[in-house]
């Protein structure tokens, strides 16, 4: 296996992943405090899950997310 190769793989697909979710969870927080049903300083549990099927992987992260 060419161990650079699948480094900068993993580090690509973890990039997309971070940047993506970032996105998804300030744009949904902003909406949620517009709306008035989330206040600034409320914390949140936010659960991520990564799956790859083919190689029988479930890792789960937990964690809480302060509103803006």
């Amino acid at each position: 296996m060419d161990e650079d190769r699948f480094n900068m793989s993993v580090r690509k697909f973890l990039k997309e992943v971070g940047v993506t979710s970032q996105r998804a969870i300030e744009k949904a927080v902003r909406d949620a405090l517009d709306a008035r049903t989330l206040s600034a300083g409320e914390e949140l549990d936010a659960t991520m899950t990564l799956e790859i099927a083919a190689i029988n992987l479930k890792h789960v992260v937990t964690g809480r997310i302060e509103a803006g």
